[in-house]
């Protein structure tokens, strides 16, 4: 159950907006191995002035900021296979590979309060956050 944003400089079209939602949903589910109808992801568009970026892209609009929390348990390769899946699926969407960087914030389970009100490491997760 990760929360993402993603933020990026410049306005997509609808359908480019969900295509790239999509990219980003469909790798969590899989490299995080978790049910498909987890979903907490938002797209935030910045104004370009309001979100600096390296100087050294060269196409500075297509910048792309991915922030994951989740919870403490992915291993490094786990991590390492988001990373390189999320750059691959966005490419694909015309964002060039070295124009996206990722975030991954951890969190203690006990540290989420979910469904209903409960600590997440008191309820069935229904995923492994161990891999």
């Amino acid at each position: 159950m990760p929360s993402t944003q993603i933020h990026v400089r410049k306005k997509y079209s609808v359908d480019e907006e969900q295509a790239i939602i999509e990219a980003v949903h469909s790798t969590l589910s899989t490299v995080f191995a978790l049910p498909q109808y987890d979903r907490n992801i938002r797209l935030v568009v910045h104004e370009p002035d309001h979100f600096a970026c390296p100087l050294h892209l060269t196409q500075p609009a297509s910048f792309t900021w991915i922030e994951i929390d989740c919870f403490v348990g992915r291993s490094i390769e786990t991590k390492r296979k988001l990373y390189q899946q999320l750059i691959h699926h966005l490419a694909q969407l015309g964002i060039p590979k070295d124009h996206v960087s990722i975030l991954i914030r951890e969190s203690q389970l006990e540290n989420w309060g979910i469904r209903g009100g409960k600590a997440a490491s008191d309820v069935d997760l229904g995923f492994d956050v161990k891999i």
